[in-house]
């Protein structure tokens, strides 16, 4: 297993553009979203690449390690196999939560399909911490984990993102990869300064920094990793490379792929703000540059996960300044052969809540008044992250604290996410609904979720519009009969059935 020194410039490898990518001159390394690769079958395209010396990093999306549960340890096993596959210096994932209910909360589980934002508490961090040290000691290689990008805020937040992001790696040790675009999404979402997050970030700690596109409507900015990447992101970027010298930059795409020489100005155009830092200047150092820490560049997880600061920690006065509170980036992976059971694993690892090294009443739980003072951080989390996401998922009311308008923002971008995954996974769906998919499926997701993945989501689909009679087109309306009996069964439900599915149904929205 090689060591990281310096990543230098690289590009998100996505099978849509494996060839252009191949083509990129200057390219210094890739990242592949670690459940879209499967490590006995890796993409060719991604052996030549490592043949010629390109690194190959995976990147997480599904463990939620800022989630009320303990990591799934089959998904820890899944991304330790990818990276040793790989032969990847180090792994990342994401500070967020996917999924939500379960065990812990005696509550119908839920999948959120996206990464939804952690409540900067204490109590929240001290959860995220535990579940931190949990993925370190499972992964062969280290761990840095991504600030992501928020369209909703928490009620009743304690820290700002670069305290709380600083406060996770003085306890974990935990490596930081820092995605520029993410702070700008949060400036005009939430009005969240980029400037001070970067004056609060240990920069020594960042193993690379993420460099992407989006768009801005009605006031709020969506972070698409579909359009060229704008002024402000990279402003931001120089902000960040005037601070420290990131060991490596990294340009995201992953949806509506332009030709190979718009990727390559990309590249250049991000090359050029790097080249642009007084910090590269010879001679002169980062301050706290990674050469003053090596142990957060090289080393194994273990070596970098030291639990002791932990007690450090609690030494420290841990009064923060207050801030204004917290859809991600668009990395998602292809469930084409992952979406069943995966889906599934969030509330299987429940167990010995009574060993959390910190265990007061959470400030998450503000959403659920009356809670005891006994609950701990885990279930007063637990508790509020399953109705936020039982709001945004499943019509059910908003939890008090939240902006109403903003969670049916977050809502539709949550539905719209799912419509994009299941046109991927059953492409036959937008050709026999036409221009109508999308309106049909935003109109049955927005207060259905998702009971076993993209694959099952498609039939439940299907299933949910043969049973009211549509499409109209009576040819369509067969051709999508006949696609879910090929899929599904013999023939859609009797009535009883669906009599007993719609009580069910109805006793999950209350």
């Amino acid at each position: 297993m090689k060591h990281l020194d310096r990543l230098g410039t690289g590009i998100g490898w996505r099978p849509e553009i494996a060839a252009a990518v191949e083509r990129l001159p200057g390219l210094d390394w890739v990242e592949v979203v670690a459940e879209n690769v499967c490590p006995g079958h890796l993409p060719e395209s991604l052996g030549r690449l490592r043949e010629r010396g390109v690194t190959v990093v995976p990147h997480g999306v599904s463990l939620g390690l800022g989630g009320a549960e303990r990591p799934d340890p089959r998904r820890l096993a899944d991304l330790a196999e990818r990276a040793e596959a790989l032969g990847a210096p180090l792994v990342t994932e994401h500070i967020a939560f996917v999924r939500a209910g379960g065990a812990l909360t005696a509550s119908p589980a839920l999948e959120a399909g996206h990464l939804l934002p952690v409540p900067r508490t204490r109590d929240a961090l001290d959860v995220l911490c535990e579940n931190v040290r949990i993925a370190q000691d499972s992964l062969p290689v280290p761990l840095a984990l991504e600030n992501i990008a928020a369209l909703i805020s928490w009620p009743g937040e304690e820290m700002t993102e670069g305290r709380f992001l600083a406060e996770l790696v003085e306890r974990t040790g935990v490596r930081l990869l820092i995605d520029v675009a993410n702070l700008h999404t949060n400036r005009v979402n939430r009005g969240e300064d980029p400037l001070r997050a970067l004056d609060e970030l240990p920069v020594e700690a960042i193993a690379y920094v993420h460099v992407a596109g989006g768009v801005e409507r009605d006031g709020v900015w969506h972070d698409t990793h579909a359009h060229p990447v704008p002024r402000p992101v990279l402003d931001v970027l120089a902000e960040l490379c005037s601070r420290t010298d990131p060991p490596g930059v990294l340009l995201e795409r992953d949806d509506d792929f332009p030709p190979a020489e718009e990727l390559a100005a990309e590249l250049d155009a991000i090359r050029a703000v790097l080249a642009a830092s007084p910090l590269r200047t010879p001679g002169r150092r980062a301050p706290g540059a990674s050469a003053g820490r090596p142990d957060l560049i090289r080393g194994t997880a273990g070596e970098n996960a030291p639990h002791e600061a932990h007690e450090a920690h609690e030494q420290k006065d841990p009064d923060a300044p207050g801030a204004a509170g917290s859809p991600s980036g668009a990395d998602e992976p292809d469930p084409a052969d992952r979406a069943g059971a995966a889906d599934q694993a969030g509330a299987a690892d429940a167990r010995d809540e009574g060993s959390a090294a910190h265990q007061p009443a959470s400030p998450a739980a503000a959403t659920a008044p009356g809670r005891a003072p006994a609950v701990t951080a885990r279930e007063g989390l637990g508790l509020a992250q399953a109705a936020l996401l039982s709001a945004l998922v499943a019509g059910t009311p908003a939890p008090e604290g939240f902006d109403a308008r903003r969670l049916r923002v977050q809502t539709r971008a949550l539905a719209g996410k799912r419509a994009d995954v299941v046109a991927r996974v059953a492409p036959e769906l937008p050709l026999i609904l036409g221009t109508g998919y999308r309106t049909a499926y935003l109109d049955y997701a927005m207060s259905r979720p998702m009971r076993g993945g993209y694959r099952r989501d498609a039939l439940d689909f299907a299933e949910h519009l043969l049973i009211a009679g549509r499409p109209e087109d009576p040819v369509a309306r067969r051709r999508l009969s006949h696609w879910w009996q090929d899929r599904a069964a013999p023939r859609p439900p009797r009535r009883a059935t669906r009599f007993v599915r719609a009580a069910r149904a109805a006793l999950v929205r209350r």
